[in-house]
């Protein structure tokens, strides 16, 4: 079990950095400075260090999350379910905190970026913590 939660600990920055640049600072940097989402030059290096932990911490606990589905319904129903928190403290909280120019579309643009980004990370959870049929029938 160790071994899977370090694979998922490493594979969610992969999924996530990669992506995080290239929807924020490269396809739609314009529209983001518009947003006023960045004050002044973004910190790469602290973006990196905050999705590892982010991956650490969403591995650690996806063991724990035990609903009555398995396999790929289950990583999504997680990722679902923390995405939904990402997105209120990340997109919704920093609409109630600060003026943000065009907030609706704001809103669209990171719900669409996060579904993808906790989309991904569920397909991801599903194949590292699949498990043979042998030990499913074995468990039934």
């Amino acid at each position: 079990m160790l071994k899977k939660q370090i694979l998922a600990a490493a594979t969610y920055p992969v999924i996530v950095f990669p992506l995080a640049l290239v929807w924020h600072l490269a396809l739609f940097k314009d529209r983001y400075m518009t947003f006023g989402y960045f004050d002044g030059e973004p910190d790469v290096a602290i973006g990196l260090a905050t999705i590892v932990i982010q991956g650490v911490v969403l591995a650690a606990i996806y063991p724990m999350f035990n609903p009555r589905s398995a396999g790929h319904a289950r990583a999504f129903q997680f990722a679902g379910l923390l995405g939904v928190f990402f997105w209120t403290s990340h997109v919704l909280a920093l609409v109630a905190k600060q003026n943000v120019p065009q907030a609706p579309t704001f809103i669209l643009m990171e719900t669409i970026y996060l579904a993808l980004q906790f989309g991904l990370f569920a397909l991801a959870l599903g194949f590292i913590f699949r498990t043979s049929r042998k030990a499913e029938n074995t468990a039934n």
